[in-house]
């Protein structure tokens, strides 16, 4: 019998992140989350860090658990993400910084932490998350945006870096979802984004992890360095 296949999330206390992590649960890996905050559930071969994604110190703590008690990681999956909807001339700088820390410095650690734990394996799966406010320049979110359009090009590179150990890394970037990153959108606001997209409606959990299986598959082995935005911005 072969090893179980582990997966790390991050932003996993809710939304999209719970949404997979519950899904590969379901699917019989071995499931490693991290959030800022404690989660208040427990399930079978589900292990949970509360850290922050952008302290190198934290990071480091729960890939040495990882190495540890699995010695193996097949999945990284980076949801992890705060947004502030806000007109740049208001925006304070502890804002900003806090955005590009947890959405651009968060995956590049982990990121980096996982591509050391697969290259020995020579076998992996990185997924990071953009968001269709890069394509669609959404007035607004000016450094959220400008935080997930660095994600993707982080994105592109490392797969190039990466190739040569069996691994890829591929972004996905949603349609609106229905989480707490919506939270002070006007019903209004997110109509007019939804009219920009081709398939004018919101993205689910399920699409989502439709597409995360794909890409994660053993078979999609040659897909590396792609940005793929769901809805059609």
């Amino acid at each position: 019998m072969g090893k179980a296949e582990v997966v790390l999330i991050s932003g996993a206390s809710r939304g999209i992140g719970r949404f997979l992590a519950e899904h590969f649960l379901r699917k019989g890996s071995v499931v490693y989350g991290c959030s800022r905050s404690p989660v208040d559930w427990k399930r079978d071969r589900y292990f949970h860090h509360a850290l922050d994604v952008a302290n190198e110190r934290q990071v480091n703590r729960l890939f040495s658990s990882i190495r540890r008690q699995q010695g193996h990681l097949d999945i990284t999956i980076n949801s992890a993400a705060i947004a502030s909807m806000n007109h740049f001339l208001l925006m304070p700088i502890a804002t900003a910084k806090k955005i590009v820390d947890t959405n651009l410095i968060g995956t590049f650690l982990i990121c980096r932490e996982s591509a050391k734990l697969m290259k020995k394996a020579r076998y992996g799966r990185i997924i990071n998350f953009s968001s269709i406010a890069v394509p669609l320049k959404i007035e607004g979110e000016a450094v959220y945006a400008a935080s997930k359009s660095a994600v993707e090009t982080l994105t592109c590179i490392i797969a190039r870096e990466v190739a040569p150990y069996g691994i890829t890394c591929n972004a996905i970037g949603p349609a609106p979802v229905k989480t707490d990153l919506l939270r002070g959108i006007s019903a209004e606001k997110l109509g007019r984004l939804l009219e920009r997209l081709s398939i004018k409606k919101f993205s689910t959990f399920e699409d989502i992890a439709n597409l995360v299986d794909f890409l994660t598959a053993p078979a999609s082995g040659s897909i590396t360095g792609q940005v793929i935005y769901l809805g059609g911005p």
